[in-house]
Formats: C-alpha cells, structure tokens, sequence
C-alpha cells in the first residue's frame, strides 16, 4: 500500500557528507553530556525503599503522588500493583535515614490525606541489587547488538552489518544524551525502550538494504549512488505509514499515560525519530562509503571462455 509514488528519484546520498557531520555533533554532544552529567538513574538502579499500601476504595495516584512529593521526593514512582486499590511506592534512598524511617514519614502522610490507607509490605533494595540490574542490562544491550550483527552479516553483507550496528548505536546514545542533558529519570522501563528502538530501527535499515539489494539485481546500468537514492524513495510511502502509525500511538502514551509511562514512550519518541533519520542517512551512506557494491550481493556469471570445451554445455 502506498499513500503516494514519487516518480522521480530524491538525491538522499549527495547530502549524505552533510547530514553525517551534524549526525557525528550530535553523537558527539550526547557523549559528552553522558560523560559530564551521567544519567540521573532511578531507584531500580540506585537502591531506595519500596512500599505496598492498600485503600479501602480505587486509589487515586496523582494525589497519592503529590502527597509523597510532598516530603520532599523529586524521584518516586507510584503505580498501581495487582488491583486499582493496591499502590507500590518506590522511594530514593536518602543519606542518614533508614528505610523504616522513610517508610513510616511516607505512611504517615499517607494517612493524613487518607485514613483507610494501610501498610502491606515495605523492602530496600540495596545498591548491590542496582548494579545488578545495570550490569544485566548492559549484558542484554551486548547480546542485541552481537545478534543484529550476526543476522546482518549472513543476510547481507558485513558491510551492510556494520553500517546498521553504527547507526543503530547513533540512535542509542543519542536517546541517552537526551536523557543526561535534561536529566530524566533512567529507569528498567526506558531501558526496555532503548532495546525496543534498537530493533525498530534494525527493522527500518533492513527495509533498505533488501531494496537495495533488490535493485542491484533489477537495474544493471545503475550506478551505486543511483541505486541506493531508488531505494530510499522507493521506500518513503512504507516509511510514513508504519513510523507514522507507531509514533501516533506513542505519543498517545506520551501524552495521557501518565507518570508511569511518560519517560517510556518519550524514549521511543526520540528513538523513532533518529530511527528514520539514520536508516537513511547513517546507515545507506556508510554503507555506501565502505565500498558497498553489486558484486557483493549479486552472484556475477564468468563469462564463457571460447576455448573451453564445456563452454555451452548444460548440466
């Protein structure tokens, strides 16, 4: 299905120089505010206490929030835990108090505001536990990174390979600079986008190196550039549609799902837009720039030598 045809190729590849050093700033931003500003990393991965209340009726958790914020938190996360009534509040460690003392200034406000509140359980979780969780996280980063590399490599080629693995990991940090500048809170839920863009992207690179591909076979007088400009516009109409619809239904979670979804689906809106951006200017373009050819997806046939006496012959 195609929304509209461009007859006419778009020169994505004779900007491509261009677009690629304002790709490499901004990569080079990103790094250096991760390096300065570090990532503002919430209590799954710092340590704090975690608390399980109960209401008598439906909780409500903006109020149940503005009461925490209340005490002084800039950085808590509340949400609902099994049924409407229930509540988990994850609370930051704080220097000098316990848990049970911060458990019980917490339920204390709590009942204030709601006396029918009740305490079910109350944990820490020890920084030992957040390193864990960020050394298992990096792990799975590693492993979808080898894996993407490995596909690419046997469906295409390892130029193709590398070109996608440096623009999805663009996109990666450029996500977690965004993240280190404005200092959003870096939970397991923006990591699970980070990853979920990480394959999306894939998703979008792979779209173009099989038109590419396709090409190569198809249009024999083309030159690489030529080739790899068809494919991109080729592809614009599918492009608008699938990131269209996906960005329509993000920015829906961005907009009214709340605290407990906002950092999540404003990962993926970042993530997305790069997404698009890299597939045709990072990835086409590097691949390009490493020599991509048709010899390097198409089989070429030898041809025949005269002199060979099972010239012509069928098998």
């Amino acid at each position: 299905m195609e929304f509209f045809k461009i007859r006419r190729d778009i020169p994505f590849m004779r900007h491509a120089l261009v677009f690629n050093i304002i790709s490499f700033l901004t990569f080079a931003a990103a790094v250096f505010f991760l390096f300065t500003r570090g990532l503002h990393l919430s209590v799954e991965f710092t340590g704090g206490t975690v608390m399980e209340v109960g209401y008598s009726q439906a909780a409500d958790l903006q109020k149940v929030r503005g009461t925490i914020s209340g005490l002084g938190y800039t950085d808590i996360q509340v949400q609902n835990f099994g049924t409407s009534r229930d509540v988990i509040i994850r609370l930051p460690a704080q220097k000098g108090v316990s848990s049970a003392q911060q458990s019980e200034k917490a339920l204390a406000a709590l009942k204030a505001a709601d006396p029918s509140v009740s305490l079910r359980r109350t944990e820490f979780v020890g920084p030992q536990v957040g390193d864990e969780l960020a050394v298992d996280g990096l792990k799975a980063l590693g492993v979808v990174v080898i894996g993407i590399m490995i596909y690419l490599a046997f469906r295409f080629e390892w130029k193709y390979a590398v070109a996608a693995i440096i623009a999805n990991l663009h996109d990666i940090i450029i996500i977690l600079g965004f993240f280190a500048f404005f200092q959003w809170e870096f939970s397991l839920a923006v990591l699970a986008a980070v990853l979920a863009v990480l394959g999306y992207s894939v998703n979008e690179s792979v779209v173009i190196f099989d038109r590419i591909r396709e090409n190569f076979r198809r249009f024999r007088k083309m030159g690489t550039v030529e080739i790899i400009d068809n494919a991109i516009t080729s592809t614009i109409s599918r492009t608008i549609i699938t990131h269209g619809s996906t960005q329509i239904m993000v920015l829906s979670m961005l907009l009214f799902g709340g605290p407990t979804l906002h950092y999540f689906a404003l990962a993926l809106t970042i993530g997305i837009c790069f997404g698009i951006y890299s597939s045709v200017f990072v990835a086409a373009a590097i691949a390009m720039w490493l020599g991509v050819k048709r010899e390097d997806l198409v089989r070429v046939r030898k041809e025949e030598d005269p002199n060979d006496p099972n010239a012509g012959a069928t098998v």
